[in-house]
C-alpha cells in the first residue's frame, strides 16, 4: 500500500509559505509607503530659468550647476526674443509640461516674460527676477528702461540693425555693439568674458521693445528681485520702483552690473533657494 503522507506534514509548509509571503508583501507596502511619505517630505521644486535679451540659456550656468548640485531639477527653456505676448505664450505652454511647484525665475527682458507667462498657473509658487523688468498691465520694456535716469543703451546708437521678414511681418533684429557690451552691460565681467558674450547675443526684435504687457502674475504669486547697484541697463532706482510695486523682496548686489547672473551666480542661487524654501 503506497504511503500517504499527513495533512499536517502538507499543510504544515504550505501554511508557513502563505504566512511568509504575507509578512513580505505587508513589509514592502510598509517600506513604499514610507518611501513616498519621504520622497513628497523631500520633493523640491522644478526651477525654470528664463534668459534675457542678448542672452542665451548658457548665461545661467553658474546657478544651474549649484542648483542641481543642491537637489533641484533645473529647466533653461529657451526665450525666442520675439515679442512679448509669443514670448510669454510660448512659456505659458513649456509650464503646462512641468510637473509639481515651480520656482520660475527671469533675467532682465526674461522678467517681462515670466510676469506674463506665469498669470494664472497655480504651480507657479514664487517669482524671482534677476536684474528684471517688473511690468505692471500695460507697461512697456522701453518705457520702463526711461521712467528714471541712468540707462545708456541708446536705441539709435547702441545696436546693430538686422532687417527680417517671417510670419509676422517685417520687423529688425536689435545686437548690441561689442563696445557697448563690455562698456553698459557686462561691466564687472572680464574684457574675455564680455567679448564672447557679445559674440554669442541672441538679438531681441524691436517690436518686442514697445508691446505692452498683460495682467501680471506678481500680482497672485509671492515675488523676489535681485538688483545689482551698478546696472547701466536697467536703472537700478527703476528696478527698486517695480520691485515695490510688486510687493517684492529685495536683495541688493553691490557693484553688480546688468549681467549678476554671471558676475553673481552665488548671490543669485540663494534667493533662489530661499523662494524656494518659502515656498514650501
Amino acid at each position: 500500500m503506497p504511503h500517504t503522507p499527513s495533512i499536517q506534514r502538507v499543510v504544515r509548509p504550505a501554511l508557513l509559505t502563505l504566512l511568509t509571503g504575507l509578512v513580505l508583501l505587508f513589509l514592502s507596502g510598509s517600506f513604499a509607503q514610507a518611501s513616498a511619505k519621504g520622497r513628497k517630505a523631500t520633493a523640491k521644486p522644478t526651477v525654470v530659468l528664463v534668459h534675457g535679451a542678448w542672452a542665451n540659456g548658457s548665461s545661467w550656468n553658474g546657478e544651474v550647476a549649484r542648483l542641481q548640485h543642491a537637489g533641484y531639477t533645473v529647466d533653461v527653456p529657451p526665450n525666442p526674443l520675439r515679442g512679448l505676448a509669443s514670448d510669454s505664450a510660448y512659456l505659458a505652454s513649456y509650464l503646462k509640461t512641468v510637473t509639481g511647484p515651480i520656482i520660475l525665475v527671469g533675467h532682465s527682458y526674461g522678467g517681462a516674460v515670466i510676469t506674463n507667462a506665469a498669470t494664472g498657473n497655480a504651480e507657479v509658487k514664487a517669482l524671482v527676477y534677476v536684474d528684471g523688468y517688473i511690468p505692471a498691465q500695460g507697461d512697456t520694456i522701453l518705457g520702463l528702461t526711461g521712467a528714471k535716469p541712468g540707462s545708456m543703451l541708446d536705441p539709435a546708437t547702441s545696436f546693430n540693425f538686422v532687417p527680417f521678414t517671417d510670419a509676422a511681418g517685417t520687423d529688425t533684429d536689435l545686437f548690441v555693439k561689442p563696445s557697448v557690451f563690455r562698456a553698459d552691460v557686462g561691466a564687472d565681467l572680464s574684457i574675455k568674458q564680455d567679448a564672447i558674450l557679445a559674440a554669442t547675443q541672441e538679438p531681441l526684435a524691436a517690436s518686442a521693445l514697445q508691446q505692452p504687457s498683460g495682467p501680471p502674475a506678481w500680482a497672485t504669486i509671492r515675488s523676489y528681485a535681485l538688483i545689482g547697484t551698478k546696472d547701466m541697463v536697467l536703472p537700478p532706482a527703476e528696478q527698486a520702483a517695480m520691485a515695490a510695486r510688486a510687493g517684492a523682496t529685495v536683495v541688493k548686489v553691490q557693484g553688480g552690473s546688468h549681467l549678476t547672473l554671471i558676475s553673481h551666480p552665488g548671490a543669485v542661487t540663494r534667493l533662489i533657494k530661499r523662494a524656494a524654501r518659502a515656498a514650501h
